[in-house]
């Protein structure tokens, strides 16, 4: 049975369906356009030329926020260049020496921690930082070492690990030169214990 809905051409009830179909009369009824609004300018205005120099000024008078100047790149540089008093040596040079590879570091990174006082932060910063990455490769690498009179093994993990230490102790030291921050998570917490132990003062006393 067909479907009042169906649509199908092919359906024989469908041309009755059709003209079934409900349709508006159309009315003869001319078409109406809505009034449009005539253009105004009562909300617009209008400055009088002797008006322009009152409005002109930036923010009518009222306070105007102060230009703050860019830090320039310089300062940066001369802060980088600062000499230590007590080497002698420009500070980006300092912060490096702890990183150097071959014990250099170990034994830069122990000396400055002895020589630099508390204010020199930045110093003893890297100076403790790099002494603590050099104690944590040496203990590794005497690990490894004690593991390799027992296996090969051991061996190339061990040279490998001297090579790719001494590649990130380079990197290190280049980034200390350049003044970029060197931060090694793992070692928080010797780096802390070493800057806080040793001091000045145990040369004194």
């Amino acid at each position: 049975m067909a479907n009042k809905y169906d649509t199908n051409p092919l359906d024989p009830e469908f041309p009755d369906k059709a003209g079934a179909t409900q349709v508006f009369e159309k009315t003869g009824a001319p078409t109406q356009t809505f009034p449009q609004t005539a253009p105004t300018e009562e909300q617009t205005r209008r400055f009088a030329n002797q008006d322009f120099p009152t409005y002109s000024a930036p923010y009518n008078g009222q306070y105007v926020p102060v230009q703050y100047q860019p830090a320039g790149i310089s300062n940066v540089a001369q802060t980088t260049s600062r000499k230590i008093e007590k080497i002698g040596l420009p500070e980006n040079i300092v912060t490096a020496l702890p990183y150097l590879p071959w014990f250099i570091g170990l034994i830069a990174g122990v000396v400055l921690l002895f020589l630099m006082p508390k204010s020199e932060t930045k110093v003893r910063f890297h100076a403790a930082q790099g002494l603590a990455a050099h104690i944590g490769i040496l203990i590794v690498s005497t690990v490894l070492g004690i593991v390799g009179n027992a296996t090969n093994v051991a061996d190339v993990g061990n040279f490998i690990f001297q090579v790719v230490t001494t590649i990130m102790l380079f990197v290190w030291a280049f980034k200390a030169w350049k003044g970029r921050p060197v931060h090694i998570e793992t070692l928080d917490s010797l780096t802390n214990w070493l800057e806080e132990k040793i001091d000045t003062k145990l040369v004194g006393s």
